[in-house]
């Protein structure tokens, strides 16, 4: 069946009227009113060293293209351009990443109205004066779904973003004024420079051009992120282009051009020295800006509009013409916000407080912002080989984080947009085949293989997929090359990794060698399913007796030194960890894994002690870490301990503590879309312990009732009875009218449809 865009024209026509009768539901609330985009958007390092959320407050759509965000700083482990507390923004950039704990990227083709003379560089965050960076009021600061708005004090503008699929919207209102103007910092980049730009004017009011990202320029981990992409732009002014010009700054060529570099003091005085040039129409350079100006009388009201590609010109065009022109800021904010109604009515909740309705959904909102489109209206995406490509009968999508993702986001994604699982399988085969490498990365980045963090996570999302009857791609591809990214990385021949992350690296490996057993079994492949389950034990390599926990090992198969302190010693044979937290990592054999630290009596008392030793806050420490994703499944452990209500006890503490209606809200990076993903299925009542099985662990809901509105038409409803913050614990179950005892759900239990009846009460009730 030929493939349908993801917004053609007449949809985004009729979404307004059509979505209106399923948009109102919660008390009678629009879905999209709950969110709060501030949630989690904040970098400060105040309270944990790590930047709390790391979110954007921007306009977006569900799973879109683009994203229109105000920008405070360009560079740093500050990925999503943002942070609340900086007081100052630099432009509204029409390319954000969303959560990331490494040096960011987008940021890309940053507008920024403005009155007076003209400056050609942001200047410092503490000194607007000295750019064209304004401050702005925190008091008539505004983000919602698909809308964002701020007012800058030193022009006196307010600003207005809003976003569609593939483009952006964004309405300015000046003051009176003989100087005003729209100017585009075309070089602009979150974490270093974008290389080389170019721009022409088309016409009176609209423009087109590029902007190349390589890793020369620093980006995505300032550059060892290896990303390299040109985002391409059309763009059309409602005020004519007439007293126009460009700037343009002298970049040596011997000049490094990493965050570093464009950050110096060197660098930012070439770019303020910029040569500006008129009586031109076309300019391509290193350091490259546009700017349009035009006298303005109080409250007249200037738009700029913008189609996006990473495919060429033609695309942005066409992404343009397909879902912007012709429509009004107004018409493009509705439609973005009956986007997000629709969307978010995949999962209804009642029950809780406000503050929990907001909490859950914008969770539930933070979950679709990634894996994003990387496909135009027509199909067409740029490949990993540099060409265009048509994606004809899936979307393209881009920017997973797998090590994050594949514990929560996905597993989340398999019951309410099976669809999106598809494409994302569908983006890794192709992708793999583009490049050459015939292998799955660990977390991609518009094409790149960027190598960041451990483990094989491609291939627990497709074992999840496959189990679960999520096939729509060619099986035998997603095998294959997902058995040789096995050989690639994984615990090999020796049955374990060494130094640096001995324990994290063994343990992840063991847990995809039995993901890739479940896929030989079920495609029949019976030799490789008894190798991969051999390999799926390697855990037991590095468990210490002696110790009793498991403990890294150097190259040679010899132990690393044992302190008084290691199992709680940060970096210690783990990343981002210590050997407690990541030494919980074996949820494929649970039963094992028991076994080997001393029976269920043992395990029980030191998961307990692990839990109760954490801060109540659940900021970043030592024990349940909550703030970092090794230690999303362990509350879930307590089931299999038979221990229920312990896991019913600590996900309704985590809610509560780790996730507030606040900036800073999430203790822990949102991590493109885990972090939230993980409270939208624990606040539901359910959370996988290993993906790649069908099993959905059974807990505590907030809520007195959950409904997932299923792709197939069908719902699946979780009631609480008698649900409270007191009553917490579950006392019995019914599933579809009958007596339910196990402390799970199947996945066809829930897609099938149906109904959890979970009765709550004050006394924990354990098998």
């Amino acid at each position: 069946m030929k493939r349908t865009p993801f917004f053609k024209t007449i949809k985004f026509i009729l979404a307004s009227v059509l979505l209106i009768s399923c948009s109102v539901s919660v008390a009678q609330r629009r879905l999209s009113s709950y969110v709060n985009p501030f949630i989690g958007a904040s970098t400060n390092t105040d309270h944990s060293y790590h930047g709390l959320g790391k979110t954007f407050p921007g306009a977006a759509t569900p799973f879109g293209m683009t994203q229109v965000s105000p920008n405070t700083i360009t560079g740093g482990d500050n990925g999503s351009g943002y942070s609340y507390e900086h007081t100052s923004i630099e432009g509204f950039a029409f390319t954000q990443m969303s959560g990331v704990g490494w040096y960011g990227d987008l940021g890309n083709f940053l507008v920024m109205p403005s009155t007076g003379a003209l400056k050609t560089v942001a200047g410092r965050m503490d000194d607007t004066q000295s750019g064209y960076r304004s401050l702005y009021s925190k008091g008539r600061e505004v983000a919602k779904a698909g809308y964002y708005s701020a007012f800058l004090t030193d022009y006196d503008i307010k600003a207005e973003a809003t976003a569609s699929p593939h483009g952006g919207f964004l309405r300015f209102t000046f003051p009176e004024n003989k100087q005003s103007r729209i100017q585009i910092d075309l070089a602009r980049r979150v974490g270093g420079t974008s290389v080389l730009q170019s721009v022409k004017v088309e016409n009176e009011n609209t423009i087109r051009g590029w902007m190349k990202c390589t890793p020369e320029g620093g980006g995505w981990g300032n550059g060892d992120g290896k990303a390299d992409y040109t985002v391409y732009f059309y763009a059309q002014f409602s005020k004519p282009i007439k007293n126009y010009g460009f700037w343009s700054a002298d970049i040596p060529d011997d000049w490094g051009r990493k965050l570093q570099d464009v950050t110096s003091d060197r660098y930012q005085q070439r770019i303020a020295e910029s040569k500006v040039l008129k009586n031109i129409d076309e300019l391509t350079g290193k350091h490259i800006g546009f700017f349009s100006e035009f006298e303005t009388v109080e409250g007249e009201i200037v738009t700029l509009k913008a189609g996006i590609s990473f495919v060429d010109m033609d695309g942005a065009e066409r992404n343009f013409r397909a879902e912007l022109e012709g429509y009004s800021f107004d018409d493009i904010h509705t439609n973005a916000r009956n986007a997000w109604d629709k969307a978010l009515n995949k999962i209804l909740v009642k029950g809780g407080s406000e503050d929990e309705k907001t909490i859950f959904y914008t969770a539930l909102y933070h979950t679709m912002i990634d894996p994003r489109l990387f496909s135009d209206v027509d199909g067409r995406y740029t490949g990993a080989d540099g060409l265009a490509h048509t994606a004809a009968k899936y979307n393209r999508r881009t920017i997973f984080s797998g090590w994050d993702v594949f514990r929560s986001q996905f597993p989340l994604q398999t019951i309410i947009n099976p669809t999106l699982v598809n494409d994302q399988i569908n983006s890794f085969i192709n992708l793999a085949e583009e490049n050459k490498t015939f292998y799955y990365e660990r977390w991609e980045f518009l094409n790149a293989y960027s190598g960041c963090m451990i483990g094989n996570p491609a291939i627990s999302v497709i074992a999840d997929a496959y189990v679960k009857g999520i096939r729509s791609y060619d099986a035998d591809k997603a095998y294959r090359y997902a058995f040789n990214t096995s050989k690639k990385y994984g615990n090999g021949e020796k049955g374990f990794s060494g130094a640096p992350y001995s324990i994290s690296n063994t343990l992840e490996y063991a847990y995809s060698d039995w993901c890739m057993s479940v896929l030989a079994h079920s495609l029949d492949k019976k030799d490789d399913e008894r190798y991969f389950k051999k390999g799926a034990q390697a855990y037991h390599s590095i468990f210490d007796k002696r110790k009793g926990w498991f403990r890294p090992k150097k190259d040679d198969g010899t132990w690393e030194e044992w302190t008084e302190n290691a199992r709680t010693q940060e970096w210690y044979g783990s990343i981002e960890s210590n050997p407690y937290q990541q030494g919980w990592f074996v949820p494929h054999d649970v039963e094992g894994m028991v076994k080997l630290m001393g029976g269920q009596k043992k395990t029980l008392a030191d998961l307990t002690d692990f839990f109760e030793k954490a801060p109540e806050d659940l900021l970043w420490n030592q024990y349940y870490n909550h703030a970092n994703e090794p230690v999303h499944h362990v509350p879930f452990l307590f089931n299999r301990l038979n221990a229920p209500s312990f896991t019913q006890r600590w996900t309704r503490h985590i809610c509560d503590k780790a996730y507030r209606n606040e900036v800073e809200g999430l203790v822990g990076n949102e991590d493109v879309g885990q972090m939230s993903a993980w409270y939208v299925l624990a606040a539901s009542g359910i959370h996988p312990l290993c993906p790649g099985d069908v099993r959905y662990e059974i807990t505590s809901p907030v809520f007195d009732e959950i409904s997932f509105n299923l792709d197939s038409g069908k719902t699946f409803t979780i009631i609480a009875n008698e649900n409270s913050t007191e009553n917490i614990y579950i006392q019995n179950m019914e599933l579809n009218g009958k007596r339910y005892t196990r402390y799970y759900l199947n996945y066809d239990d829930i897609i099938s449809g149906g109904k959890l009846v979970l009765n709550m009460g004050k006394k924990p009730v354990n098998k």
